[in-house]
């Protein structure tokens, strides 16, 4: 076995860590909220977007069709009624938590390359940086 490859060609551990505090929560009675720092890349509710951020309750009552890949998470829910499809790129998960007690775990969020996603609209100004973030500790 191969211990010398550099960490920067290692497979991301996001999308692992994403799903097992989502299965943490699910398993005891908590709902899983994803805090999401919103770019051109995602597809989300954007009157629901705050500061450049939008959280999301990514419990099994509020979603249907739930996918947590490598690359991304979609789902699709109701918004104020409206059912509504959401695609958010694992890059841009800032942080999964539950809900009831805020313990969850806090990510980089790595920015889009240059051009953003190529069928997203251009967004004209960066998003504000978010603000009133739930109290996680950074795991790296």
């Amino acid at each position: 076995m191969d211990f010398t490859q550099p960490v920067s060609d290692l497979p991301s551990t996001k999308p692992y860590l994403v799903q097992a505090i989502w299965d943490w929560c699910n398993e005891n009675g908590f709902t899983p909220y994803l805090a999401v720092q919103v770019d051109a890349s995602c597809v989300v509710p954007s009157e629901f977007v705050k500061d450049g951020q939008i959280v999301l309750n990514v419990g099994t009552e509020a979603t249907h069709g739930l996918q947590l890949r490598r690359d991304g998470i979609s789902f699709k829910a109701r918004f104020g009624g409206v059912p509504r499809e959401v695609r958010v790129p694992m890059a841009r998960v800032a942080a999964i938590y539950a809900r009831e007690n805020g313990t969850g775990m806090a990510f980089d969020v790595e920015e889009a390359p240059a051009g953003g996603a190529p069928d997203a609209p251009d967004p004209g100004t960066p998003p504000a940086p978010a603000t009133g973030r739930p109290h996680l500790q950074r795991i790296k």
